[in-house]
């Protein structure tokens, strides 16, 4: 991953290199992998997150169509 510095604006590039990684879901990954997870739970987040994203997507399509 590669941030470029203009003008010395140190803070800036930081804040690119943050968004970055965020986006990358660098942040979330670390945070996972500080204890170890089994792998039934891992499975039920797995299913859980899959869940929400559904509903998520749903709620969404309803909106939109709702809104037309």
């Amino acid at each position: 991953m590669q941030v470029s510095v203009r003008d010395n604006n140190v803070d800036q590039a930081l804040r690119a290199l943050k968004k970055k990684l965020q986006r990358e879901g660098v942040f979330r990954e670390m945070k996972l992998r500080q204890h170890f997870e089994k792998p039934s739970e891992e499975k039920a987040r797995k299913r859980a997150e899959a869940v929400r994203r559904a509903r998520k997507l749903a709620r969404k399509k309803a909106q939109r169509e709702g809104m037309l």
